[in-house]
């Protein structure tokens, strides 16, 4: 493949992406993301696999890299949607 048609992919992917995501109501941006940590999780686990190969130098070095971001957007991910599903629970009503 060329580099001019597999620049043309990005740039339609990110303007797909970006009117998808703005169409999406608030009520599912919680959804997603919990869609979407499944599938850094998946990630995760092939990070994990790149790292642990141990071909060569600079493989392992990536794939220790790989597996350093993935945490970090899994663990964030999860941070996040927790927060945003705690905005949605019930208050107790303070005693009068």
């Amino acid at each position: 493949m060329s580099i001019g048609l597999l620049i043309f992919v990005f740039v339609l992917s990110i303007f797909l992406g970006v009117e998808l995501i703005s169409k999406v109501p608030s009520q599912l941006h919680t959804p997603l993301m919990s869609g979407t940590n499944a599938i850094s999780g998946i990630t995760l686990v092939g990070a994990l696999t790149a790292a642990g190969t141990g071909v060569d130098l600079l493989g392992s070095i990536l794939g220790t890299l790989a597996v350093i971001f993935a945490t970090i957007n899994v663990v964030g991910g999860y941070l996040v949607t927790n927060r945003m599903l705690a905005m949605f629970k019930r208050k107790d009503r303070e005693p009068q």
